[in-house]
Order: C-alpha cells, then sequence, then structure tokens
C-alpha cells in the first residue's frame, strides 16, 4: 500500500513537496521524488513485498514512470510471460514490463487492486481496480493535471473551497458521493474499473471493465458450490501474499470467520482482531469472536471502546476521511486499526463484498417481494393514494416506486428518500431526483440484456455501496495507521463466477447467503454459520446523544442555512426515540466538515 501523487504542467517545488508529505501515512517506508519541468511524481511507500529499496517507486524503465498503489497478487505469473530481465522481486516492475509488452490492455491482466499512474513520454495515464478497492482522485487547472490517492493532497490546490451540491444529494441519499462527485468542487474521482488518459492538454475519462455478466454458464447448484468454494479458497490464497505478518479482522460472523477458517485450514493461523464496547453488550461482538477463534485455535486481540475514544477519534476520522462519509462503523474501525498497528502487523484481511455477492441482507428479499406489486391489475387506487400522500417510512416510498414503473432498488445505503430531501432542504427537489445519479448503471445493466433484479442489488452496490462507501471507509482508516486491507471476497474473479450463475440460485431458498452457509459447512460450526447477522454496530448515537453533540448541527445550520431548522429538529427528536438514527449521523458528520471547511 502507497500514496501516489503527481502534477503534469506547471507547479511549484515546495507546494508539490508539502503535498505528497500530506499523504506520508499512507507509505511511512520511504518516499520517491521525481521533478522534471512540468512533471512532477511522488511516491509514499508502504513495504509489503520485496522489501529492498531498489523495488521503490517511482520506478523508471526505459523512459515510462510508473507509480502504484495496491498489491498485483499475480505478479509472479505474469513474470514468466514477460520477455523481460528483472532488476527487482517487486509486482511494480512485472507491471511496468506488463505495459511495455502489451500496451493499455496490461490492465485486464492483473488481478488485485490498484490505483496506476503511468507516464510515457508525455502521455498520462490513470487506472482505479475493478471493485474500486483503491482510490484516485484529480484536478485540471488553467496550467496543470494533479492526481493523488487522497483529496488532501489536492485540496492545497483549489483557489477557493465550495461545496459540491451533487456530493450533498448523493451523499444524503447514498451515504456518500458518487463518482464523479466529492464535496469540493473541482476534484473528482475515477469510479470502480475506470480509467483515465491525459495527453497534450485533453483529459479523457473511459471505462476498462465491466462486471456485469456476459453470459450465464453455471446452472446448477453443485456445480455453483464447487465453483464458488475454489474461486474463494484461490481469493484467500492470493491474499495471504507478501513479505510481512498478515492478520485478520473477526467480528464472529460468517464472512470474516470463513475467511479464517479457509486460511487454517492452507495452515495459516492468523492472528485476529474484534471489537466490543465498553457497558454496552447488546453491541459487543468479543464473545462471537472467542468462539471462532476457540474453534479454530487462534490467538485473539480484543479491543474494547469507549465514549471517550469514539470523541477522541472522530476529528481524526474526519481528517482521514477528507470528505463526509455516513458510516458510524469508521471511528470504531478507526480504534481497531490503532491497535492492529501497536501489534506491528501492516496487512489485514477483512469480510467486505458477501452481503452483496451472497444476498446477506434481509431488505433484498423485501424488495423482490415488494416488486412484485408492480404486477397488480388493479393498482391505480393504491397509485394514486401514494402519490397524494406522504409517510417517513422507506415501506411507502417503495411501493409508490412500484406503481409508478420506478425503479425500485437504488442501493442498500439509500437513506434520504427524495420527498425527505425535499422537506428537509431550502430548495425544491423533485421525486426521482436521486436516480440520476446511477442512471448510468441502469442504463448499462439494460444494456447488458440483465433482467434478473436481484443481479442489479449486487451490481449497483459493489459499484456504490462497497466502492464509494465501505471500501473508501477501509482505505481511510486502515491507510491512516500504514495499514493494508484486503477484501477475499471482492477478487474480480470471484465476482464474476456469482455473475455467471442462474441468477435463481442465490435466492431460490428465500435464505440470506444460503450459498455461502453451504461452502461454509465443512469450516465452521453451525452455531456460527447460523447465527442471526448483527452487522458492525456500535452505541454512537446514544454517546452523541449524552454529550448533547447534535445541537452542532443546529449551530451549523445558522451559518450554513441549507437546511430547514424545524425539520432537522425533529430528527434529533427522533433519535431521541431510536429512529432515523443513520440519518441523523449523516446530517452530523456533514456538519462538522462544514464548519471545517467554511
Amino acid at each position: 500500500m502507497c500514496a501516489i501523487f503527481g502534477i503534469i504542467g506547471e507547479y511549484d517545488s515546495l507546494k508539490a513537496r508539502e503535498s505528497i508529505g500530506l499523504l506520508s501515512h499512507r507509505g511511512p517506508d520511504y518516499c520517491g521524488l521525481i521533478e522534471k519541468p512540468n512533471l512532477f511524481i511522488a511516491h509514499n511507500r508502504l513495504s509489503i513485498v520485496d522489501l529492498d529499496e531498489r523495488a521503490s517507486q517511482p520506478m523508471i524503465k526505459d523512459e515510462i514512470i510508473v507509480s502504484f498503489n495496491g498489491e498485483i497478487y499475480n505478479f509472479k505469473t505474469l513474470k514468466k510471460e514477460l520477455d523481460s530481465i528483472f532488476d527487482t522481486s517487486s509486482d511494480t516492475e512485472v507491471l511496468l514490463r506488463a505495459y511495455q509488452k502489451w500496451g493499455l490492455s496490461f490492465v485486464d491482466k492483473l488481478e488485485g487492486m490498484f490505483a496506476i499512474a503511468l507516464y510515457d513520454k508525455g502521455r498520462l495515464y490513470l487506472f482505479r481496480d475493478r471493485l474500486g478497492k483503491k482510490p484516485l482522485y484529480y484536478m485540471q487547472t488553467e496550467k496543470s493535471f494533479i492526481f493523488a490517492s487522497e483529496i488532501k493532497a489536492l485540496r492545497p490546490f483549489l483557489k477557493k473551497i465550495k461545496l459540491n451540491k451533487d456530493a450533498l444529494h448523493s451523499y444524503l441519499s447514498f451515504l456518500a458521493p458518487t463518482p464523479p462527485h466529492t464535496f469540493y468542487q473541482g476534484i473528482q474521482k475515477l469510479e470502480s474499473g475506470q480509467g483515465a488518459s491525459f495527453i497534450e492538454g485533453n483529459l479523457e475519462i473511459f471505462s476498462y471493465y465491466e462486471l456485469l455478466p456476459r453470459k450465464i454458464s453455471i446452472h446448477t447448484k453443485d456445480e455453483a458450490l464447487k465453483t464458488l468454494e475454489k474461486r474463494l479458497e484461490e481469493s484467500i490464497e492470493k491474499r495471504l501474499m507478501g513479505d510481512v505478518e498478515i492478520a485478520c479482522l473477526l467480528s464472529g460472523g460468517l464472512d470474516s470467520s470463513l475467511i479464517a477458517a479457509m486460511a487454517s485450514k492452507m495452515g495459516v493461523k492468523l492472528k485476529t482482531f474484534s471489537l466490543g464496547y465498553e457497558g454496552y453488550a447488546k453491541y459487543d461482538e468479543r464473545k462471537y469472536a472467542r468462539e471462532v477463534t476457540q474453534y479454530l485455535d487462534l490467538e485473539n486481540i480484543e479491543v474494547e471502546m469507549s465514549k471517550e475514544m469514539f470523541f477522541k477519534n472522530l476529528d481524526k476520522v474526519m481528517g482521514s476521511l477528507d470528505e463526509p462519509i455516513n458510516d458510524p462503523a469508521s471511528v470504531p474501525l478507526y480504534t481497531l486499526f490503532e491497535r492492529v498497528k501497536e501489534e506491528g502487523i501492516k496487512v489485514v484481511l477483512s469480510g467486505e463484498g458477501a452481503d452483496e455477492l451472497f444476498l446477506g441482507y434481509r431488505h433484498y428479499f423485501e424488495y423482490m417481494d415488494i416488486q412484485k406489486a408492480g404486477d397488480l391489475k388493479h393498482k391505480n387506487w393504491l397509485k394514486n393514494h401514494l402519490n397524494a400522500n406522504f409517510s417517513q417510512h422507506r415501506e411507502w416510498e417503495w411501493y409508490k416506486r412500484v406503481f409508478n414503473d420506478e425503479v425500485l432498488f437504488r442501493s442498500s445505503g439509500e437513506k434520504f428518500t427524495d420527498t425527505q430531501k425535499n422537506i428537509l432542504m431550502k430548495e425544491n427537489i423533485e421525486d426521482g431526483f436521486s436516480m440520476k445519479y446511477f442512471q448510468k448503471y441502469r442504463d448499462r445493466f439494460k444494456h447488458f440484456g440483465c433482467k434478473d433484479e436481484s443481479q442489479w442489488y449486487s451490481y449497483l452496490d459493489l459499484k456504490h455501496f462497497q466502492a464509494e462507501h465501505f471500501l473508501t471507509k477501509l482505505d481511510r482508516v486502515s491507510m491512516a495507521h500504514g495499514i493494508e486491507g484486503r477484501t477475499p471476497f471482492l477478487d474480480h474473479t470471484l465476482v464474476e463466477t456469482v455473475f455467471s450463475l442462474t441468477p435463481k440460485l442465490r435466492y431460490e431458498e428465500g435464505l440470506t447467503k444460503d450459498l455461502l452457509k453451504r461452502i461454509a459447512k465443512p469450516y465452521l460450526p453451525e452455531s456460527i454459520i447460523h447465527r442471526k447477522k448483527k452487522g458492525f454496530a456500535s452505541p454512537y448515537l446514544e454517546w452523541l446523544l449524552e454529550e448533547n453533540a447534535l445541537e452542532r448541527m443546529l449551530l451549523v445550520n445558522k451559518r450554513s442555512k441549507i437546511f430547514h431548522e424545524d425539520v432537522l429538529k425533529m430528527y434529533i427528536e427522533k433519535a431521541k426515540k431510536g429512529q432515523f438514527k443513520q440519518h441523523v449521523y449523516g446530517l452530523y458528520i456533514f456538519s462538522l466538515w462544514w464548519e471545517k471547511n467554511n
């Protein structure tokens, strides 16, 4: 893991050096610079593979410069295909030689997670990995094009900080800004599977990968189970690669437990880390993690988080994220990584992606059921009734969409509906407004001839709920401590295998994660496999209310004038009753960001 940063065009050397310095947490082991007229490329390195200093970046071969953040798991296999003499044992050099041999199609051969910058005789190429595990931001000024792993390195180049309203709207609706938007006008981001070229002052954004299925090739459950288990084993084995110790985050749920169990069967006993809360047993995952580690004979390190730790780390998390992400788990996860760093560990495995691939959320099945209401022959009365009335409950919005022949599912992260935003914000928000941020994905879904809505759920959630929400959080809070997070369930070959199944194989039993639970049977006891889904919950709202912290939203809003004060007060009162918890957290986090940037 590393940080990349570069400027094509005019630049101030001191300012450029200060910017790469802002990313030192991502790569504390080495900082490399290339400074030439109209070219500045810098790299902060976290040494994982080939610890020799010759493998440091930026790397230059035959006038080609590469700086990349990530891991290429199949680099040894690719190395055998390349007719080259290698000076290092690094994946970086293999990546560079692959580009020399195959041109821009080299990216199709990579297995891993990456944000890549390649500079070839005046031409700059950028790539973000297929599933969006690694970030890549960019901006263009009158005289320069600048790119970086995090927004904080680009922010100094803005003449003035202005709020991007598209980022705010998509954040309120879907927990995180949708690409290419960030909260900063002038700074944009690549989406997963995208690349960019900057040649002679012209910027072109292109897609190089699409995870939607070209064809359905697996039709039986037996074949599905056999193939998926093999793919998952291969994915975990790849991610055990490296020249440093590797650990695993462990909640005691199915996803992380299965990763630890499969690694154990391969002969790798991973050290595990679990989180609990002082005085809040209902949120505590430690007892479940103990059951798993005792069964697998693993060492488990427990971290107990308090209210004091939450508020101590909240500002640090905001600084790590750069912009609001509505995920209350970000602070506890940051705290957990503090302990991982104390143990001297640089790599951890995590279970992101299993729910989206194997239909692990109960609401997927609710959506499939509600979708059927659109086939009612006599639905006009219901349609007119819903259009003429309003309810804060999400089910009201769902049925309204179905009866109006609109797209029902708009990510698992949907929080504020357009109607709710219209009441909350001091601007007119039309019904269906937020769908514009996902319309390009829906168009692709139709273009590929996909018809089963369960595929839409997985596709959209991987493109946004995972890439821009969960993976952004994981990258920032892990890299804030110089730690690399690896996600075996998001191996692109495993993802493609899931999309190649006859869709009903994932849901025909009416059970969440049915296929994954069947795969887990040889590895884990039934009590772990069939434990009720808990999620990464925490007492964040209780703590915010105890400290009267939510009043800050009202104070900030008096200056920003973005929201109606009475509606903000209504949400605070609802939160005191345990309602609209994440809605309120999202508003609170945005208030903190706005206050720091205005």
